[in-house]
C-alpha cells in the first residue's frame, strides 16, 4: 500500500496560506434579479384584472366610452356591479346612489356564453327603472369568416 504525504513540514497542507475572502460575490444575485425584472416587465401588461368576460362580436359598434355604470354578467350568470358581486334586486338603488338619479345610460357586459335568462332579468329590472341600457360588444374582424 502506497502512502504519500504532501506536507511542507509545519503540519499544514500546501495552498492553505491564502487568507479567506470576506467579500460576497453579488454577480449571481444581480443576474437573478435582472432576469426576474425582465419576466415581470413582460408579463405585467398581459395580466388583466377583473372578471373574465368575452363579449359577443357584432358587425357595427360605437366607440363611446363615457363614465357610466357598468353591470357585468359572467358566464355562470353571476351579476356584478362595479366589479363586485351584486344582488340583482338592489342594482337600481346602487346605480342611483353612485351615479345620481338620471345616468345617461348603463353599460351591460355579458359573456357570449352566458345563458339568456340572467341577461333578460337585468334588462327587465333596468327597463322598469327607466334606465337606458347600452350593450357592450366587440367589432368583428374584417377578415373573419362567418
Amino acid at each position: 500500500m502506497a502512502f504519500s504525504s504532501t506536507s511542507n513540514g509545519n503540519g499544514r497542507r500546501p495552498g492553505r496560506n491564502i487568507p479567506a475572502l470576506a467579500e460576497i460575490n453579488v454577480t449571481p444575485f444581480v443576474d437573478v434579479v435582472l432576469v426576474l425584472l425582465i419576466i415581470f416587465m413582460l408579463t405585467a401588461h398581459v395580466v388583466e384584472y377583473g372578471i373574465d368576460i368575452k363579449v359577443p362580436k357584432t358587425a357595427t359598434t360605437q366607440g363611446d366610452t363615457k363614465d357610466l355604470p357598468v353591470i357585468e354578467v359572467s358566464k355562470s350568470g353571476t351579476v356584478y356591479f362595479e366589479r363586485k358581486p351584486a344582488n340583482i334586486h338592489l342594482l337600481v338603488d346602487a346605480i342611483h346612489q353612485k351615479y345620481g338619479d338620471h345616468p345617461d345610460a348603463v353599460y351591460l357586459r355579458a359573456d357570449s356564453e352566458t345563458p339568456f335568462d340572467p341577461i333578460v332579468q337585468v334588462l327587465s329590472i333596468l327597463g322598469a327603472a327607466k334606465l337606458p341600457v347600452s350593450i357592450v360588444t366587440q367589432p368583428l374582424e374584417k377578415n373573419a369568416r362567418r
